[in-house]
């Protein structure tokens, strides 16, 4: 048996590490896997005799990721080896011991040249060894201009001293990602405005991916806003910046403070098109009339000086041409921007199609182009701009709802915090409140960042972060969480969690992350939205030619329609069809339900990181509990007192109480507060003695006090087996049953044990009424498991299972073909989370950013599991309806305009109007995601 570790290129999450994993996992011969994402590597037991080498690299080769060369492979775990890592390690210059520190005999020293030096740190991924980081030193130290390079193997970043007029950073991080090693690459996001389309959208990827020292791009339509990797030494932010408003948008870096700001830059987009809607009907409405007046005789001679005067031809050219300059500039002006960088959006189809008729009517009007060309087109080339103009005005405010969630829990915030300095309360901004600080808060006021109570008592309203209503009770000791409103009483609590660290904005980051992804369905989106705007215009201009050249005379469009030019009617019918083409809709389906069902979820403490998670929760049929903390409380309590020989209840509990009054264990710990909470007086007993894994002795008023096993009563001359049938159903049950003794007469059982939590029983039967195979895996002894599983309803049991096999046996569930979700504590469960298909941590309190769960449940509720596949199930839903039915009209609506159902079935403006309320329609439909309920509110 061969091991070998091996260092991968190009994984950059959970799903590549679990690819990876799976891949090589697959293969005959190779007998363990380890995947280590953070240092970009693979542990891999093999038999030589079936597999070898070679054929390992190339199936993670075949799966998409890169495996760096034989000699930079380090085998293990031989001795020289060890040594190797051991002498390499300790040898590592800790960073801020550089400038004290002669360099290693591998990196290069040079008197500083004469230009000006800088000095740059690199995290590097991917190193194992010492000879990793010889290999990149090395490297570094041959490029010319470098004074030193250090590279840290525990920090695992490159630092480097450089002559800036010599060498640039983006050489250096060339150099390693050339050996084979990962470059930790920042993240910016930015509001990006004049986005309309799926179009836009494409184009700013398509126009960012090219770019050098990009690595990742993620733009969102509907929250108007982009997630760019990049590599800092090779690009800057203000690169991407510029690059952007080349293409033809705008662009704006989001930092701490920019929620007042983008919330401005909604309001101000939503303002502008309420201005170009009011300009653009008092425009065109004349125009319009003007246009049907000369069609219409009866409504010249009803007010002939009024409708002389409005189809005047010079007062419809002038009044269009406002209308084409004011509100119908941003088409016109995007169209050129995009063309301009060899881009296409829907603003080049509405321009086209409006200018269009907006040009060979002004031709008419000034040219005399002959017979046909009489009739002027004005009043369609303007009411295609106010229909557009009140679509994106009505999209506009659509998408401003859609962001409800985000504005609330940015709105909970507090602004400033009461803190004590040295015994004085001093109010500073919330920005100077530092870890560790003693912070004073009084009834009705909002919790300002994180932290643990020192002294007082309160209720807490949680609501903001599970959405349940009723107040929380905290006392000394209790974790409070940010933002929080303190309902009663005055208290202090000591500041552990402040800034970007606080559970609220670990929310509030965790939710942006999620609507900015794209969850997989989205790919037909994109690969529609890539190739739509081409497609129309080609369409288009297959129209009308065929028009122009056939259609005209075969049906006698003349005749017909009194439409004398046959260009003036393939000219209608391919503005119409460049209108009524609708890429918005397709490219809004998507992102917009997305965005709606996980701030849904955020409101009522169900955070669903991303769409692909959704995507996957809804298909899950077997959910897989794990016992300890999720199932049950996780901390034994007293369950039953069954007193025997006349004795009372209380008496039975006083003595087991003070029997363990002086014992740390946790079965008598809950023996103990089952006392207390009866307000049962509990003395102090005298030569208090545990007798391993038997039970406790103890004198009390001078009398011998016994509390343990069978073995403990037979081993001191007592007969317990009169009590078997009570404590053997105790046992049945999954209870600890234990003997209490007085002077060797035996007073009674007292029964302990891991309770059920409130909900859990309900939250099995939900699932199970959903068809969901529901499985309970435990380290516990078959008959205690089976125990809790009768009492909740569980399907199946996987018992005596240790935790480190708990992935092990998620596995050969997934392997029958089942879609399996782990639920867990998120810490110990870690590994099987992260190999479940979705991974659900319950009731993670301010820990809700754990990298292993892919659905984090702030709330400990199980109910809330079955409301977050709930969700899923609804959101997906939505989005299949929105694709649905924008497909549907784009499929239906095209034909109709290219006169497949014969010519003018629909009117130009008429299919602008109905371009611009398909995307509304979609938008109003993700809309309805809001009145989603969790099953814990529709109990209420």
């Amino acid at each position: 048996m061969d091991d070998v570790i091996i260092k991968i290129k190009g994984m950059t999450c959970q799903h590549c590490q679990k690819r990876v994993h799976d891949t090589i996992v697959a293969l005959d011969g190779v007998t363990t896997v380890r995947v280590d994402l953070e240092a970009g590597k693979a542990t891999i037991s093999y038999d030589s005799s079936k597999i070898d080498f070679e054929h390992v690299k190339q199936a993670v080769s075949d799966a998409g990721y890169k495996v760096v060369e034989e000699e930079e492979v380090c085998p293990m775990p031989t001795p020289n080896c060890v040594k190797l890592i051991t002498e390499g390690m300790a040898s590592m210059p800790v960073e801020a011991e550089v400038k004290n520190e002669a360099p290693p005999a591998s990196s290069k020293t040079a008197p500083s040249p004469p230009g000006r030096t800088g000095k740059t740190t690199i995290g590097v991924t991917g190193m194992t060894c010492a000879s990793c980081v010889r290999n990149i030193e090395k490297d570094l130290s041959k490029l010319s201009g470098v004074i030193k390079a250090v590279v840290n193997l525990t920090t695992e970043k490159a630092s480097v001293e450089y002559d800036l007029a010599q060498v640039s950073p983006g050489q250096f991080t060339k150099t390693i990602t050339d050996l084979g090693y990962g470059v930790v690459g920042e993240s910016v996001t930015l509001h990006i405005t004049g986005m309309t389309c799926a179009s836009c959208v494409q184009n700013i990827e398509w126009g960012l991916r090219k770019m050098d020292g990009v690595l990742k791009v993620s733009v969102n339509l509907t929250t108007e806003k982009g997630t760019v990797e990049y590599n800092t030494g090779r690009i800057t932010v203000k690169d991407i910046i510029k690059a952007i408003t080349d293409i033809g948008y705008g662009a704006e870096e989001i930092k701490g403070v920019y929620v007042d700001r983008e919330q401005e830059a909604r309001e101000k987009e939503i303002l502008s098109q309420k201005r170009n809607l009011i300009l653009a009907l008092i425009l065109a409405v004349p125009v319009s009339i003007g246009e049907m007046g000369q069609n219409i005789a009866p409504l010249v001679n009803a007010v002939p000086g009024i409708m002389g005067f409005l189809g005047n031809d010079y007062f419809q050219f002038i009044f269009a041409t406002l209308v084409m300059l004011l509100p119908g500039r941003q088409f016109f002006s995007g169209a050129y921007k995009g063309l301009k960088h060899g881009a296409t959006d829907m603003n080049l189809l509405i321009a086209t199609g409006t200018g269009s008729a907006y040009l060979i009517s002004t031709a008419s009007v000034f040219l005399d182009l002959g017979a046909g060309f009489e009739h002027k087109y004005f009043g369609t080339a303007v009411m295609l701009i106010a229909f557009i103009v009140l679509g994106r005005y009505l999209e506009a405010n659509s998408r401003g709802k859609t962001s409800d969630a985000i504005k609330k829990l940015m709105g909970l915030q507090a602004r400033t915090a009461r803190i004590l300095v040295d015994k004085t309360e001093r109010e500073v901004p919330i920005e100077d409140v530092k870890p560790g600080d003693i912070v004073v808060v009084r009834p009705g006021e909002k919790l300002p960042v994180d932290g643990i109570v020192v002294e007082g008592r309160s209720a807490l309203d949680e609501s903001m972060l599970t959405g349940e209503s009723i107040p929380v009770e905290k006392n000394a000791g209790d974790e409070v969480i940010g933002a929080t409103i303190n309902k009663t009483g005055s208290f202090t609590y000591r500041a552990t969690r402040v800034g970007a660290d606080t559970a609220l904005a670990q929310i509030i980051k965790l939710v942006e992350d999620a609507q900015t992804s794209k969850a997989p369905i989205q790919r037909i989106a994109d690969i529609v939205a890539g190739h739509f705007i081409v497609t129309v215009m080609s369409i288009a201009l297959v129209a009308f030619f065929y028009w122009y050249f056939i259609g005209f005379e075969r049906l006698d469009i003349e005749t017909n329609y009194g439409i004398a030019s046959p260009f003036l009617a393939a000219l209608l019918i391919a503005i119409t069809v460049l209108v009524i083409a609708c890429p918005c809709a397709v490219g809004l389906a998507t992102p917009i339900a997305v965005m709606v069902g996980t701030g849904k979820g955020a409101e009522n403490g169900i955070l669903i990181k991303g769409g692909e998670a959704l995507e996957t929760a809804q298909k899950l049929d077997t959910i897989v509990f794990d016992k300890t903390g999720t199932l049950t409380r996780g901390e034994p309590q007293l369950t039953d007192v069954a007193p025997v020989g006349g004795a009372s209840e209380d008496t039975v509990l006083m003595l087991a109480a003070v029997a363990e009054k002086g014992s740390e264990h946790p079965l008598g710990e809950a023996i103990v507060k089952g006392a207390a909470a009866r307000e049962i007086d509990i003395p102090k007993g005298q030569d208090f003695n545990a007798i391993a894994g038997h039970g406790v002795q103890v004198t009390y008023e001078g009398s011998r006090v016994l509390l343990g096993t069978r073995k403990l009563m037979t081993d001191n001359g007592m007969d317990p087996a009169p009590l078997n049938n009570i404590m053997e159903a105790m046992e049945n049950d999954g209870k600890t049953a234990m003997l209490i003794t007085k002077d060797n007469e035996i007073m009674g059982v007292i029964a302990v044990a891991d309770t059920l939590k409130e909900h859990s029983a309900v939250a099995v039967g939900y699932l199970q009424e959903m068809g969901i195979t529901t499985v309970m895996i435990t380290g516990d002894n078959r008959r205690t498991a089976e125990a809790i599983a009768r009492q909740v309803g569980i399907d199946r049991v996987l018992a005596e299972v240790l935790p480190q096999d708990k992935a092990t046996e998620v596995k050969k569930l997934q392997a029958k073909g089942q879609k399996v979700a782990m639920v867990g504590d998120g810490i110990n469960d870690a590994p099987a989370l992260m190999q479940a298909d979705i991974g659900i941590a319950l009731g993670s309190g301010t820990d809700v950013a754990m990298e292993s769960a892919q659905i984090v449940l702030i709330k400990d509720d199980l109910r809330d599991v079955v409301s977050s596949i709930e969700l899923s199930k609804r959101t997906m839903g939505k989005i299949r309806q929105g694709l649905f039915w924008a497909f549907a009209y784009n499929t239906a609506g095209i034909p109709i305009a290219v006169g497949l159902f014969g010519p003018y079935v629909i009117a130009p403006a008429l299919a602008a109007l109905f371009m611009a309320m398909s995307s509304v329609s979609v938008t109003a439909n993700a809309l309805l995601l809001k009145r989603f309920k969790l099953k814990r509110q529709e109990e209420v």
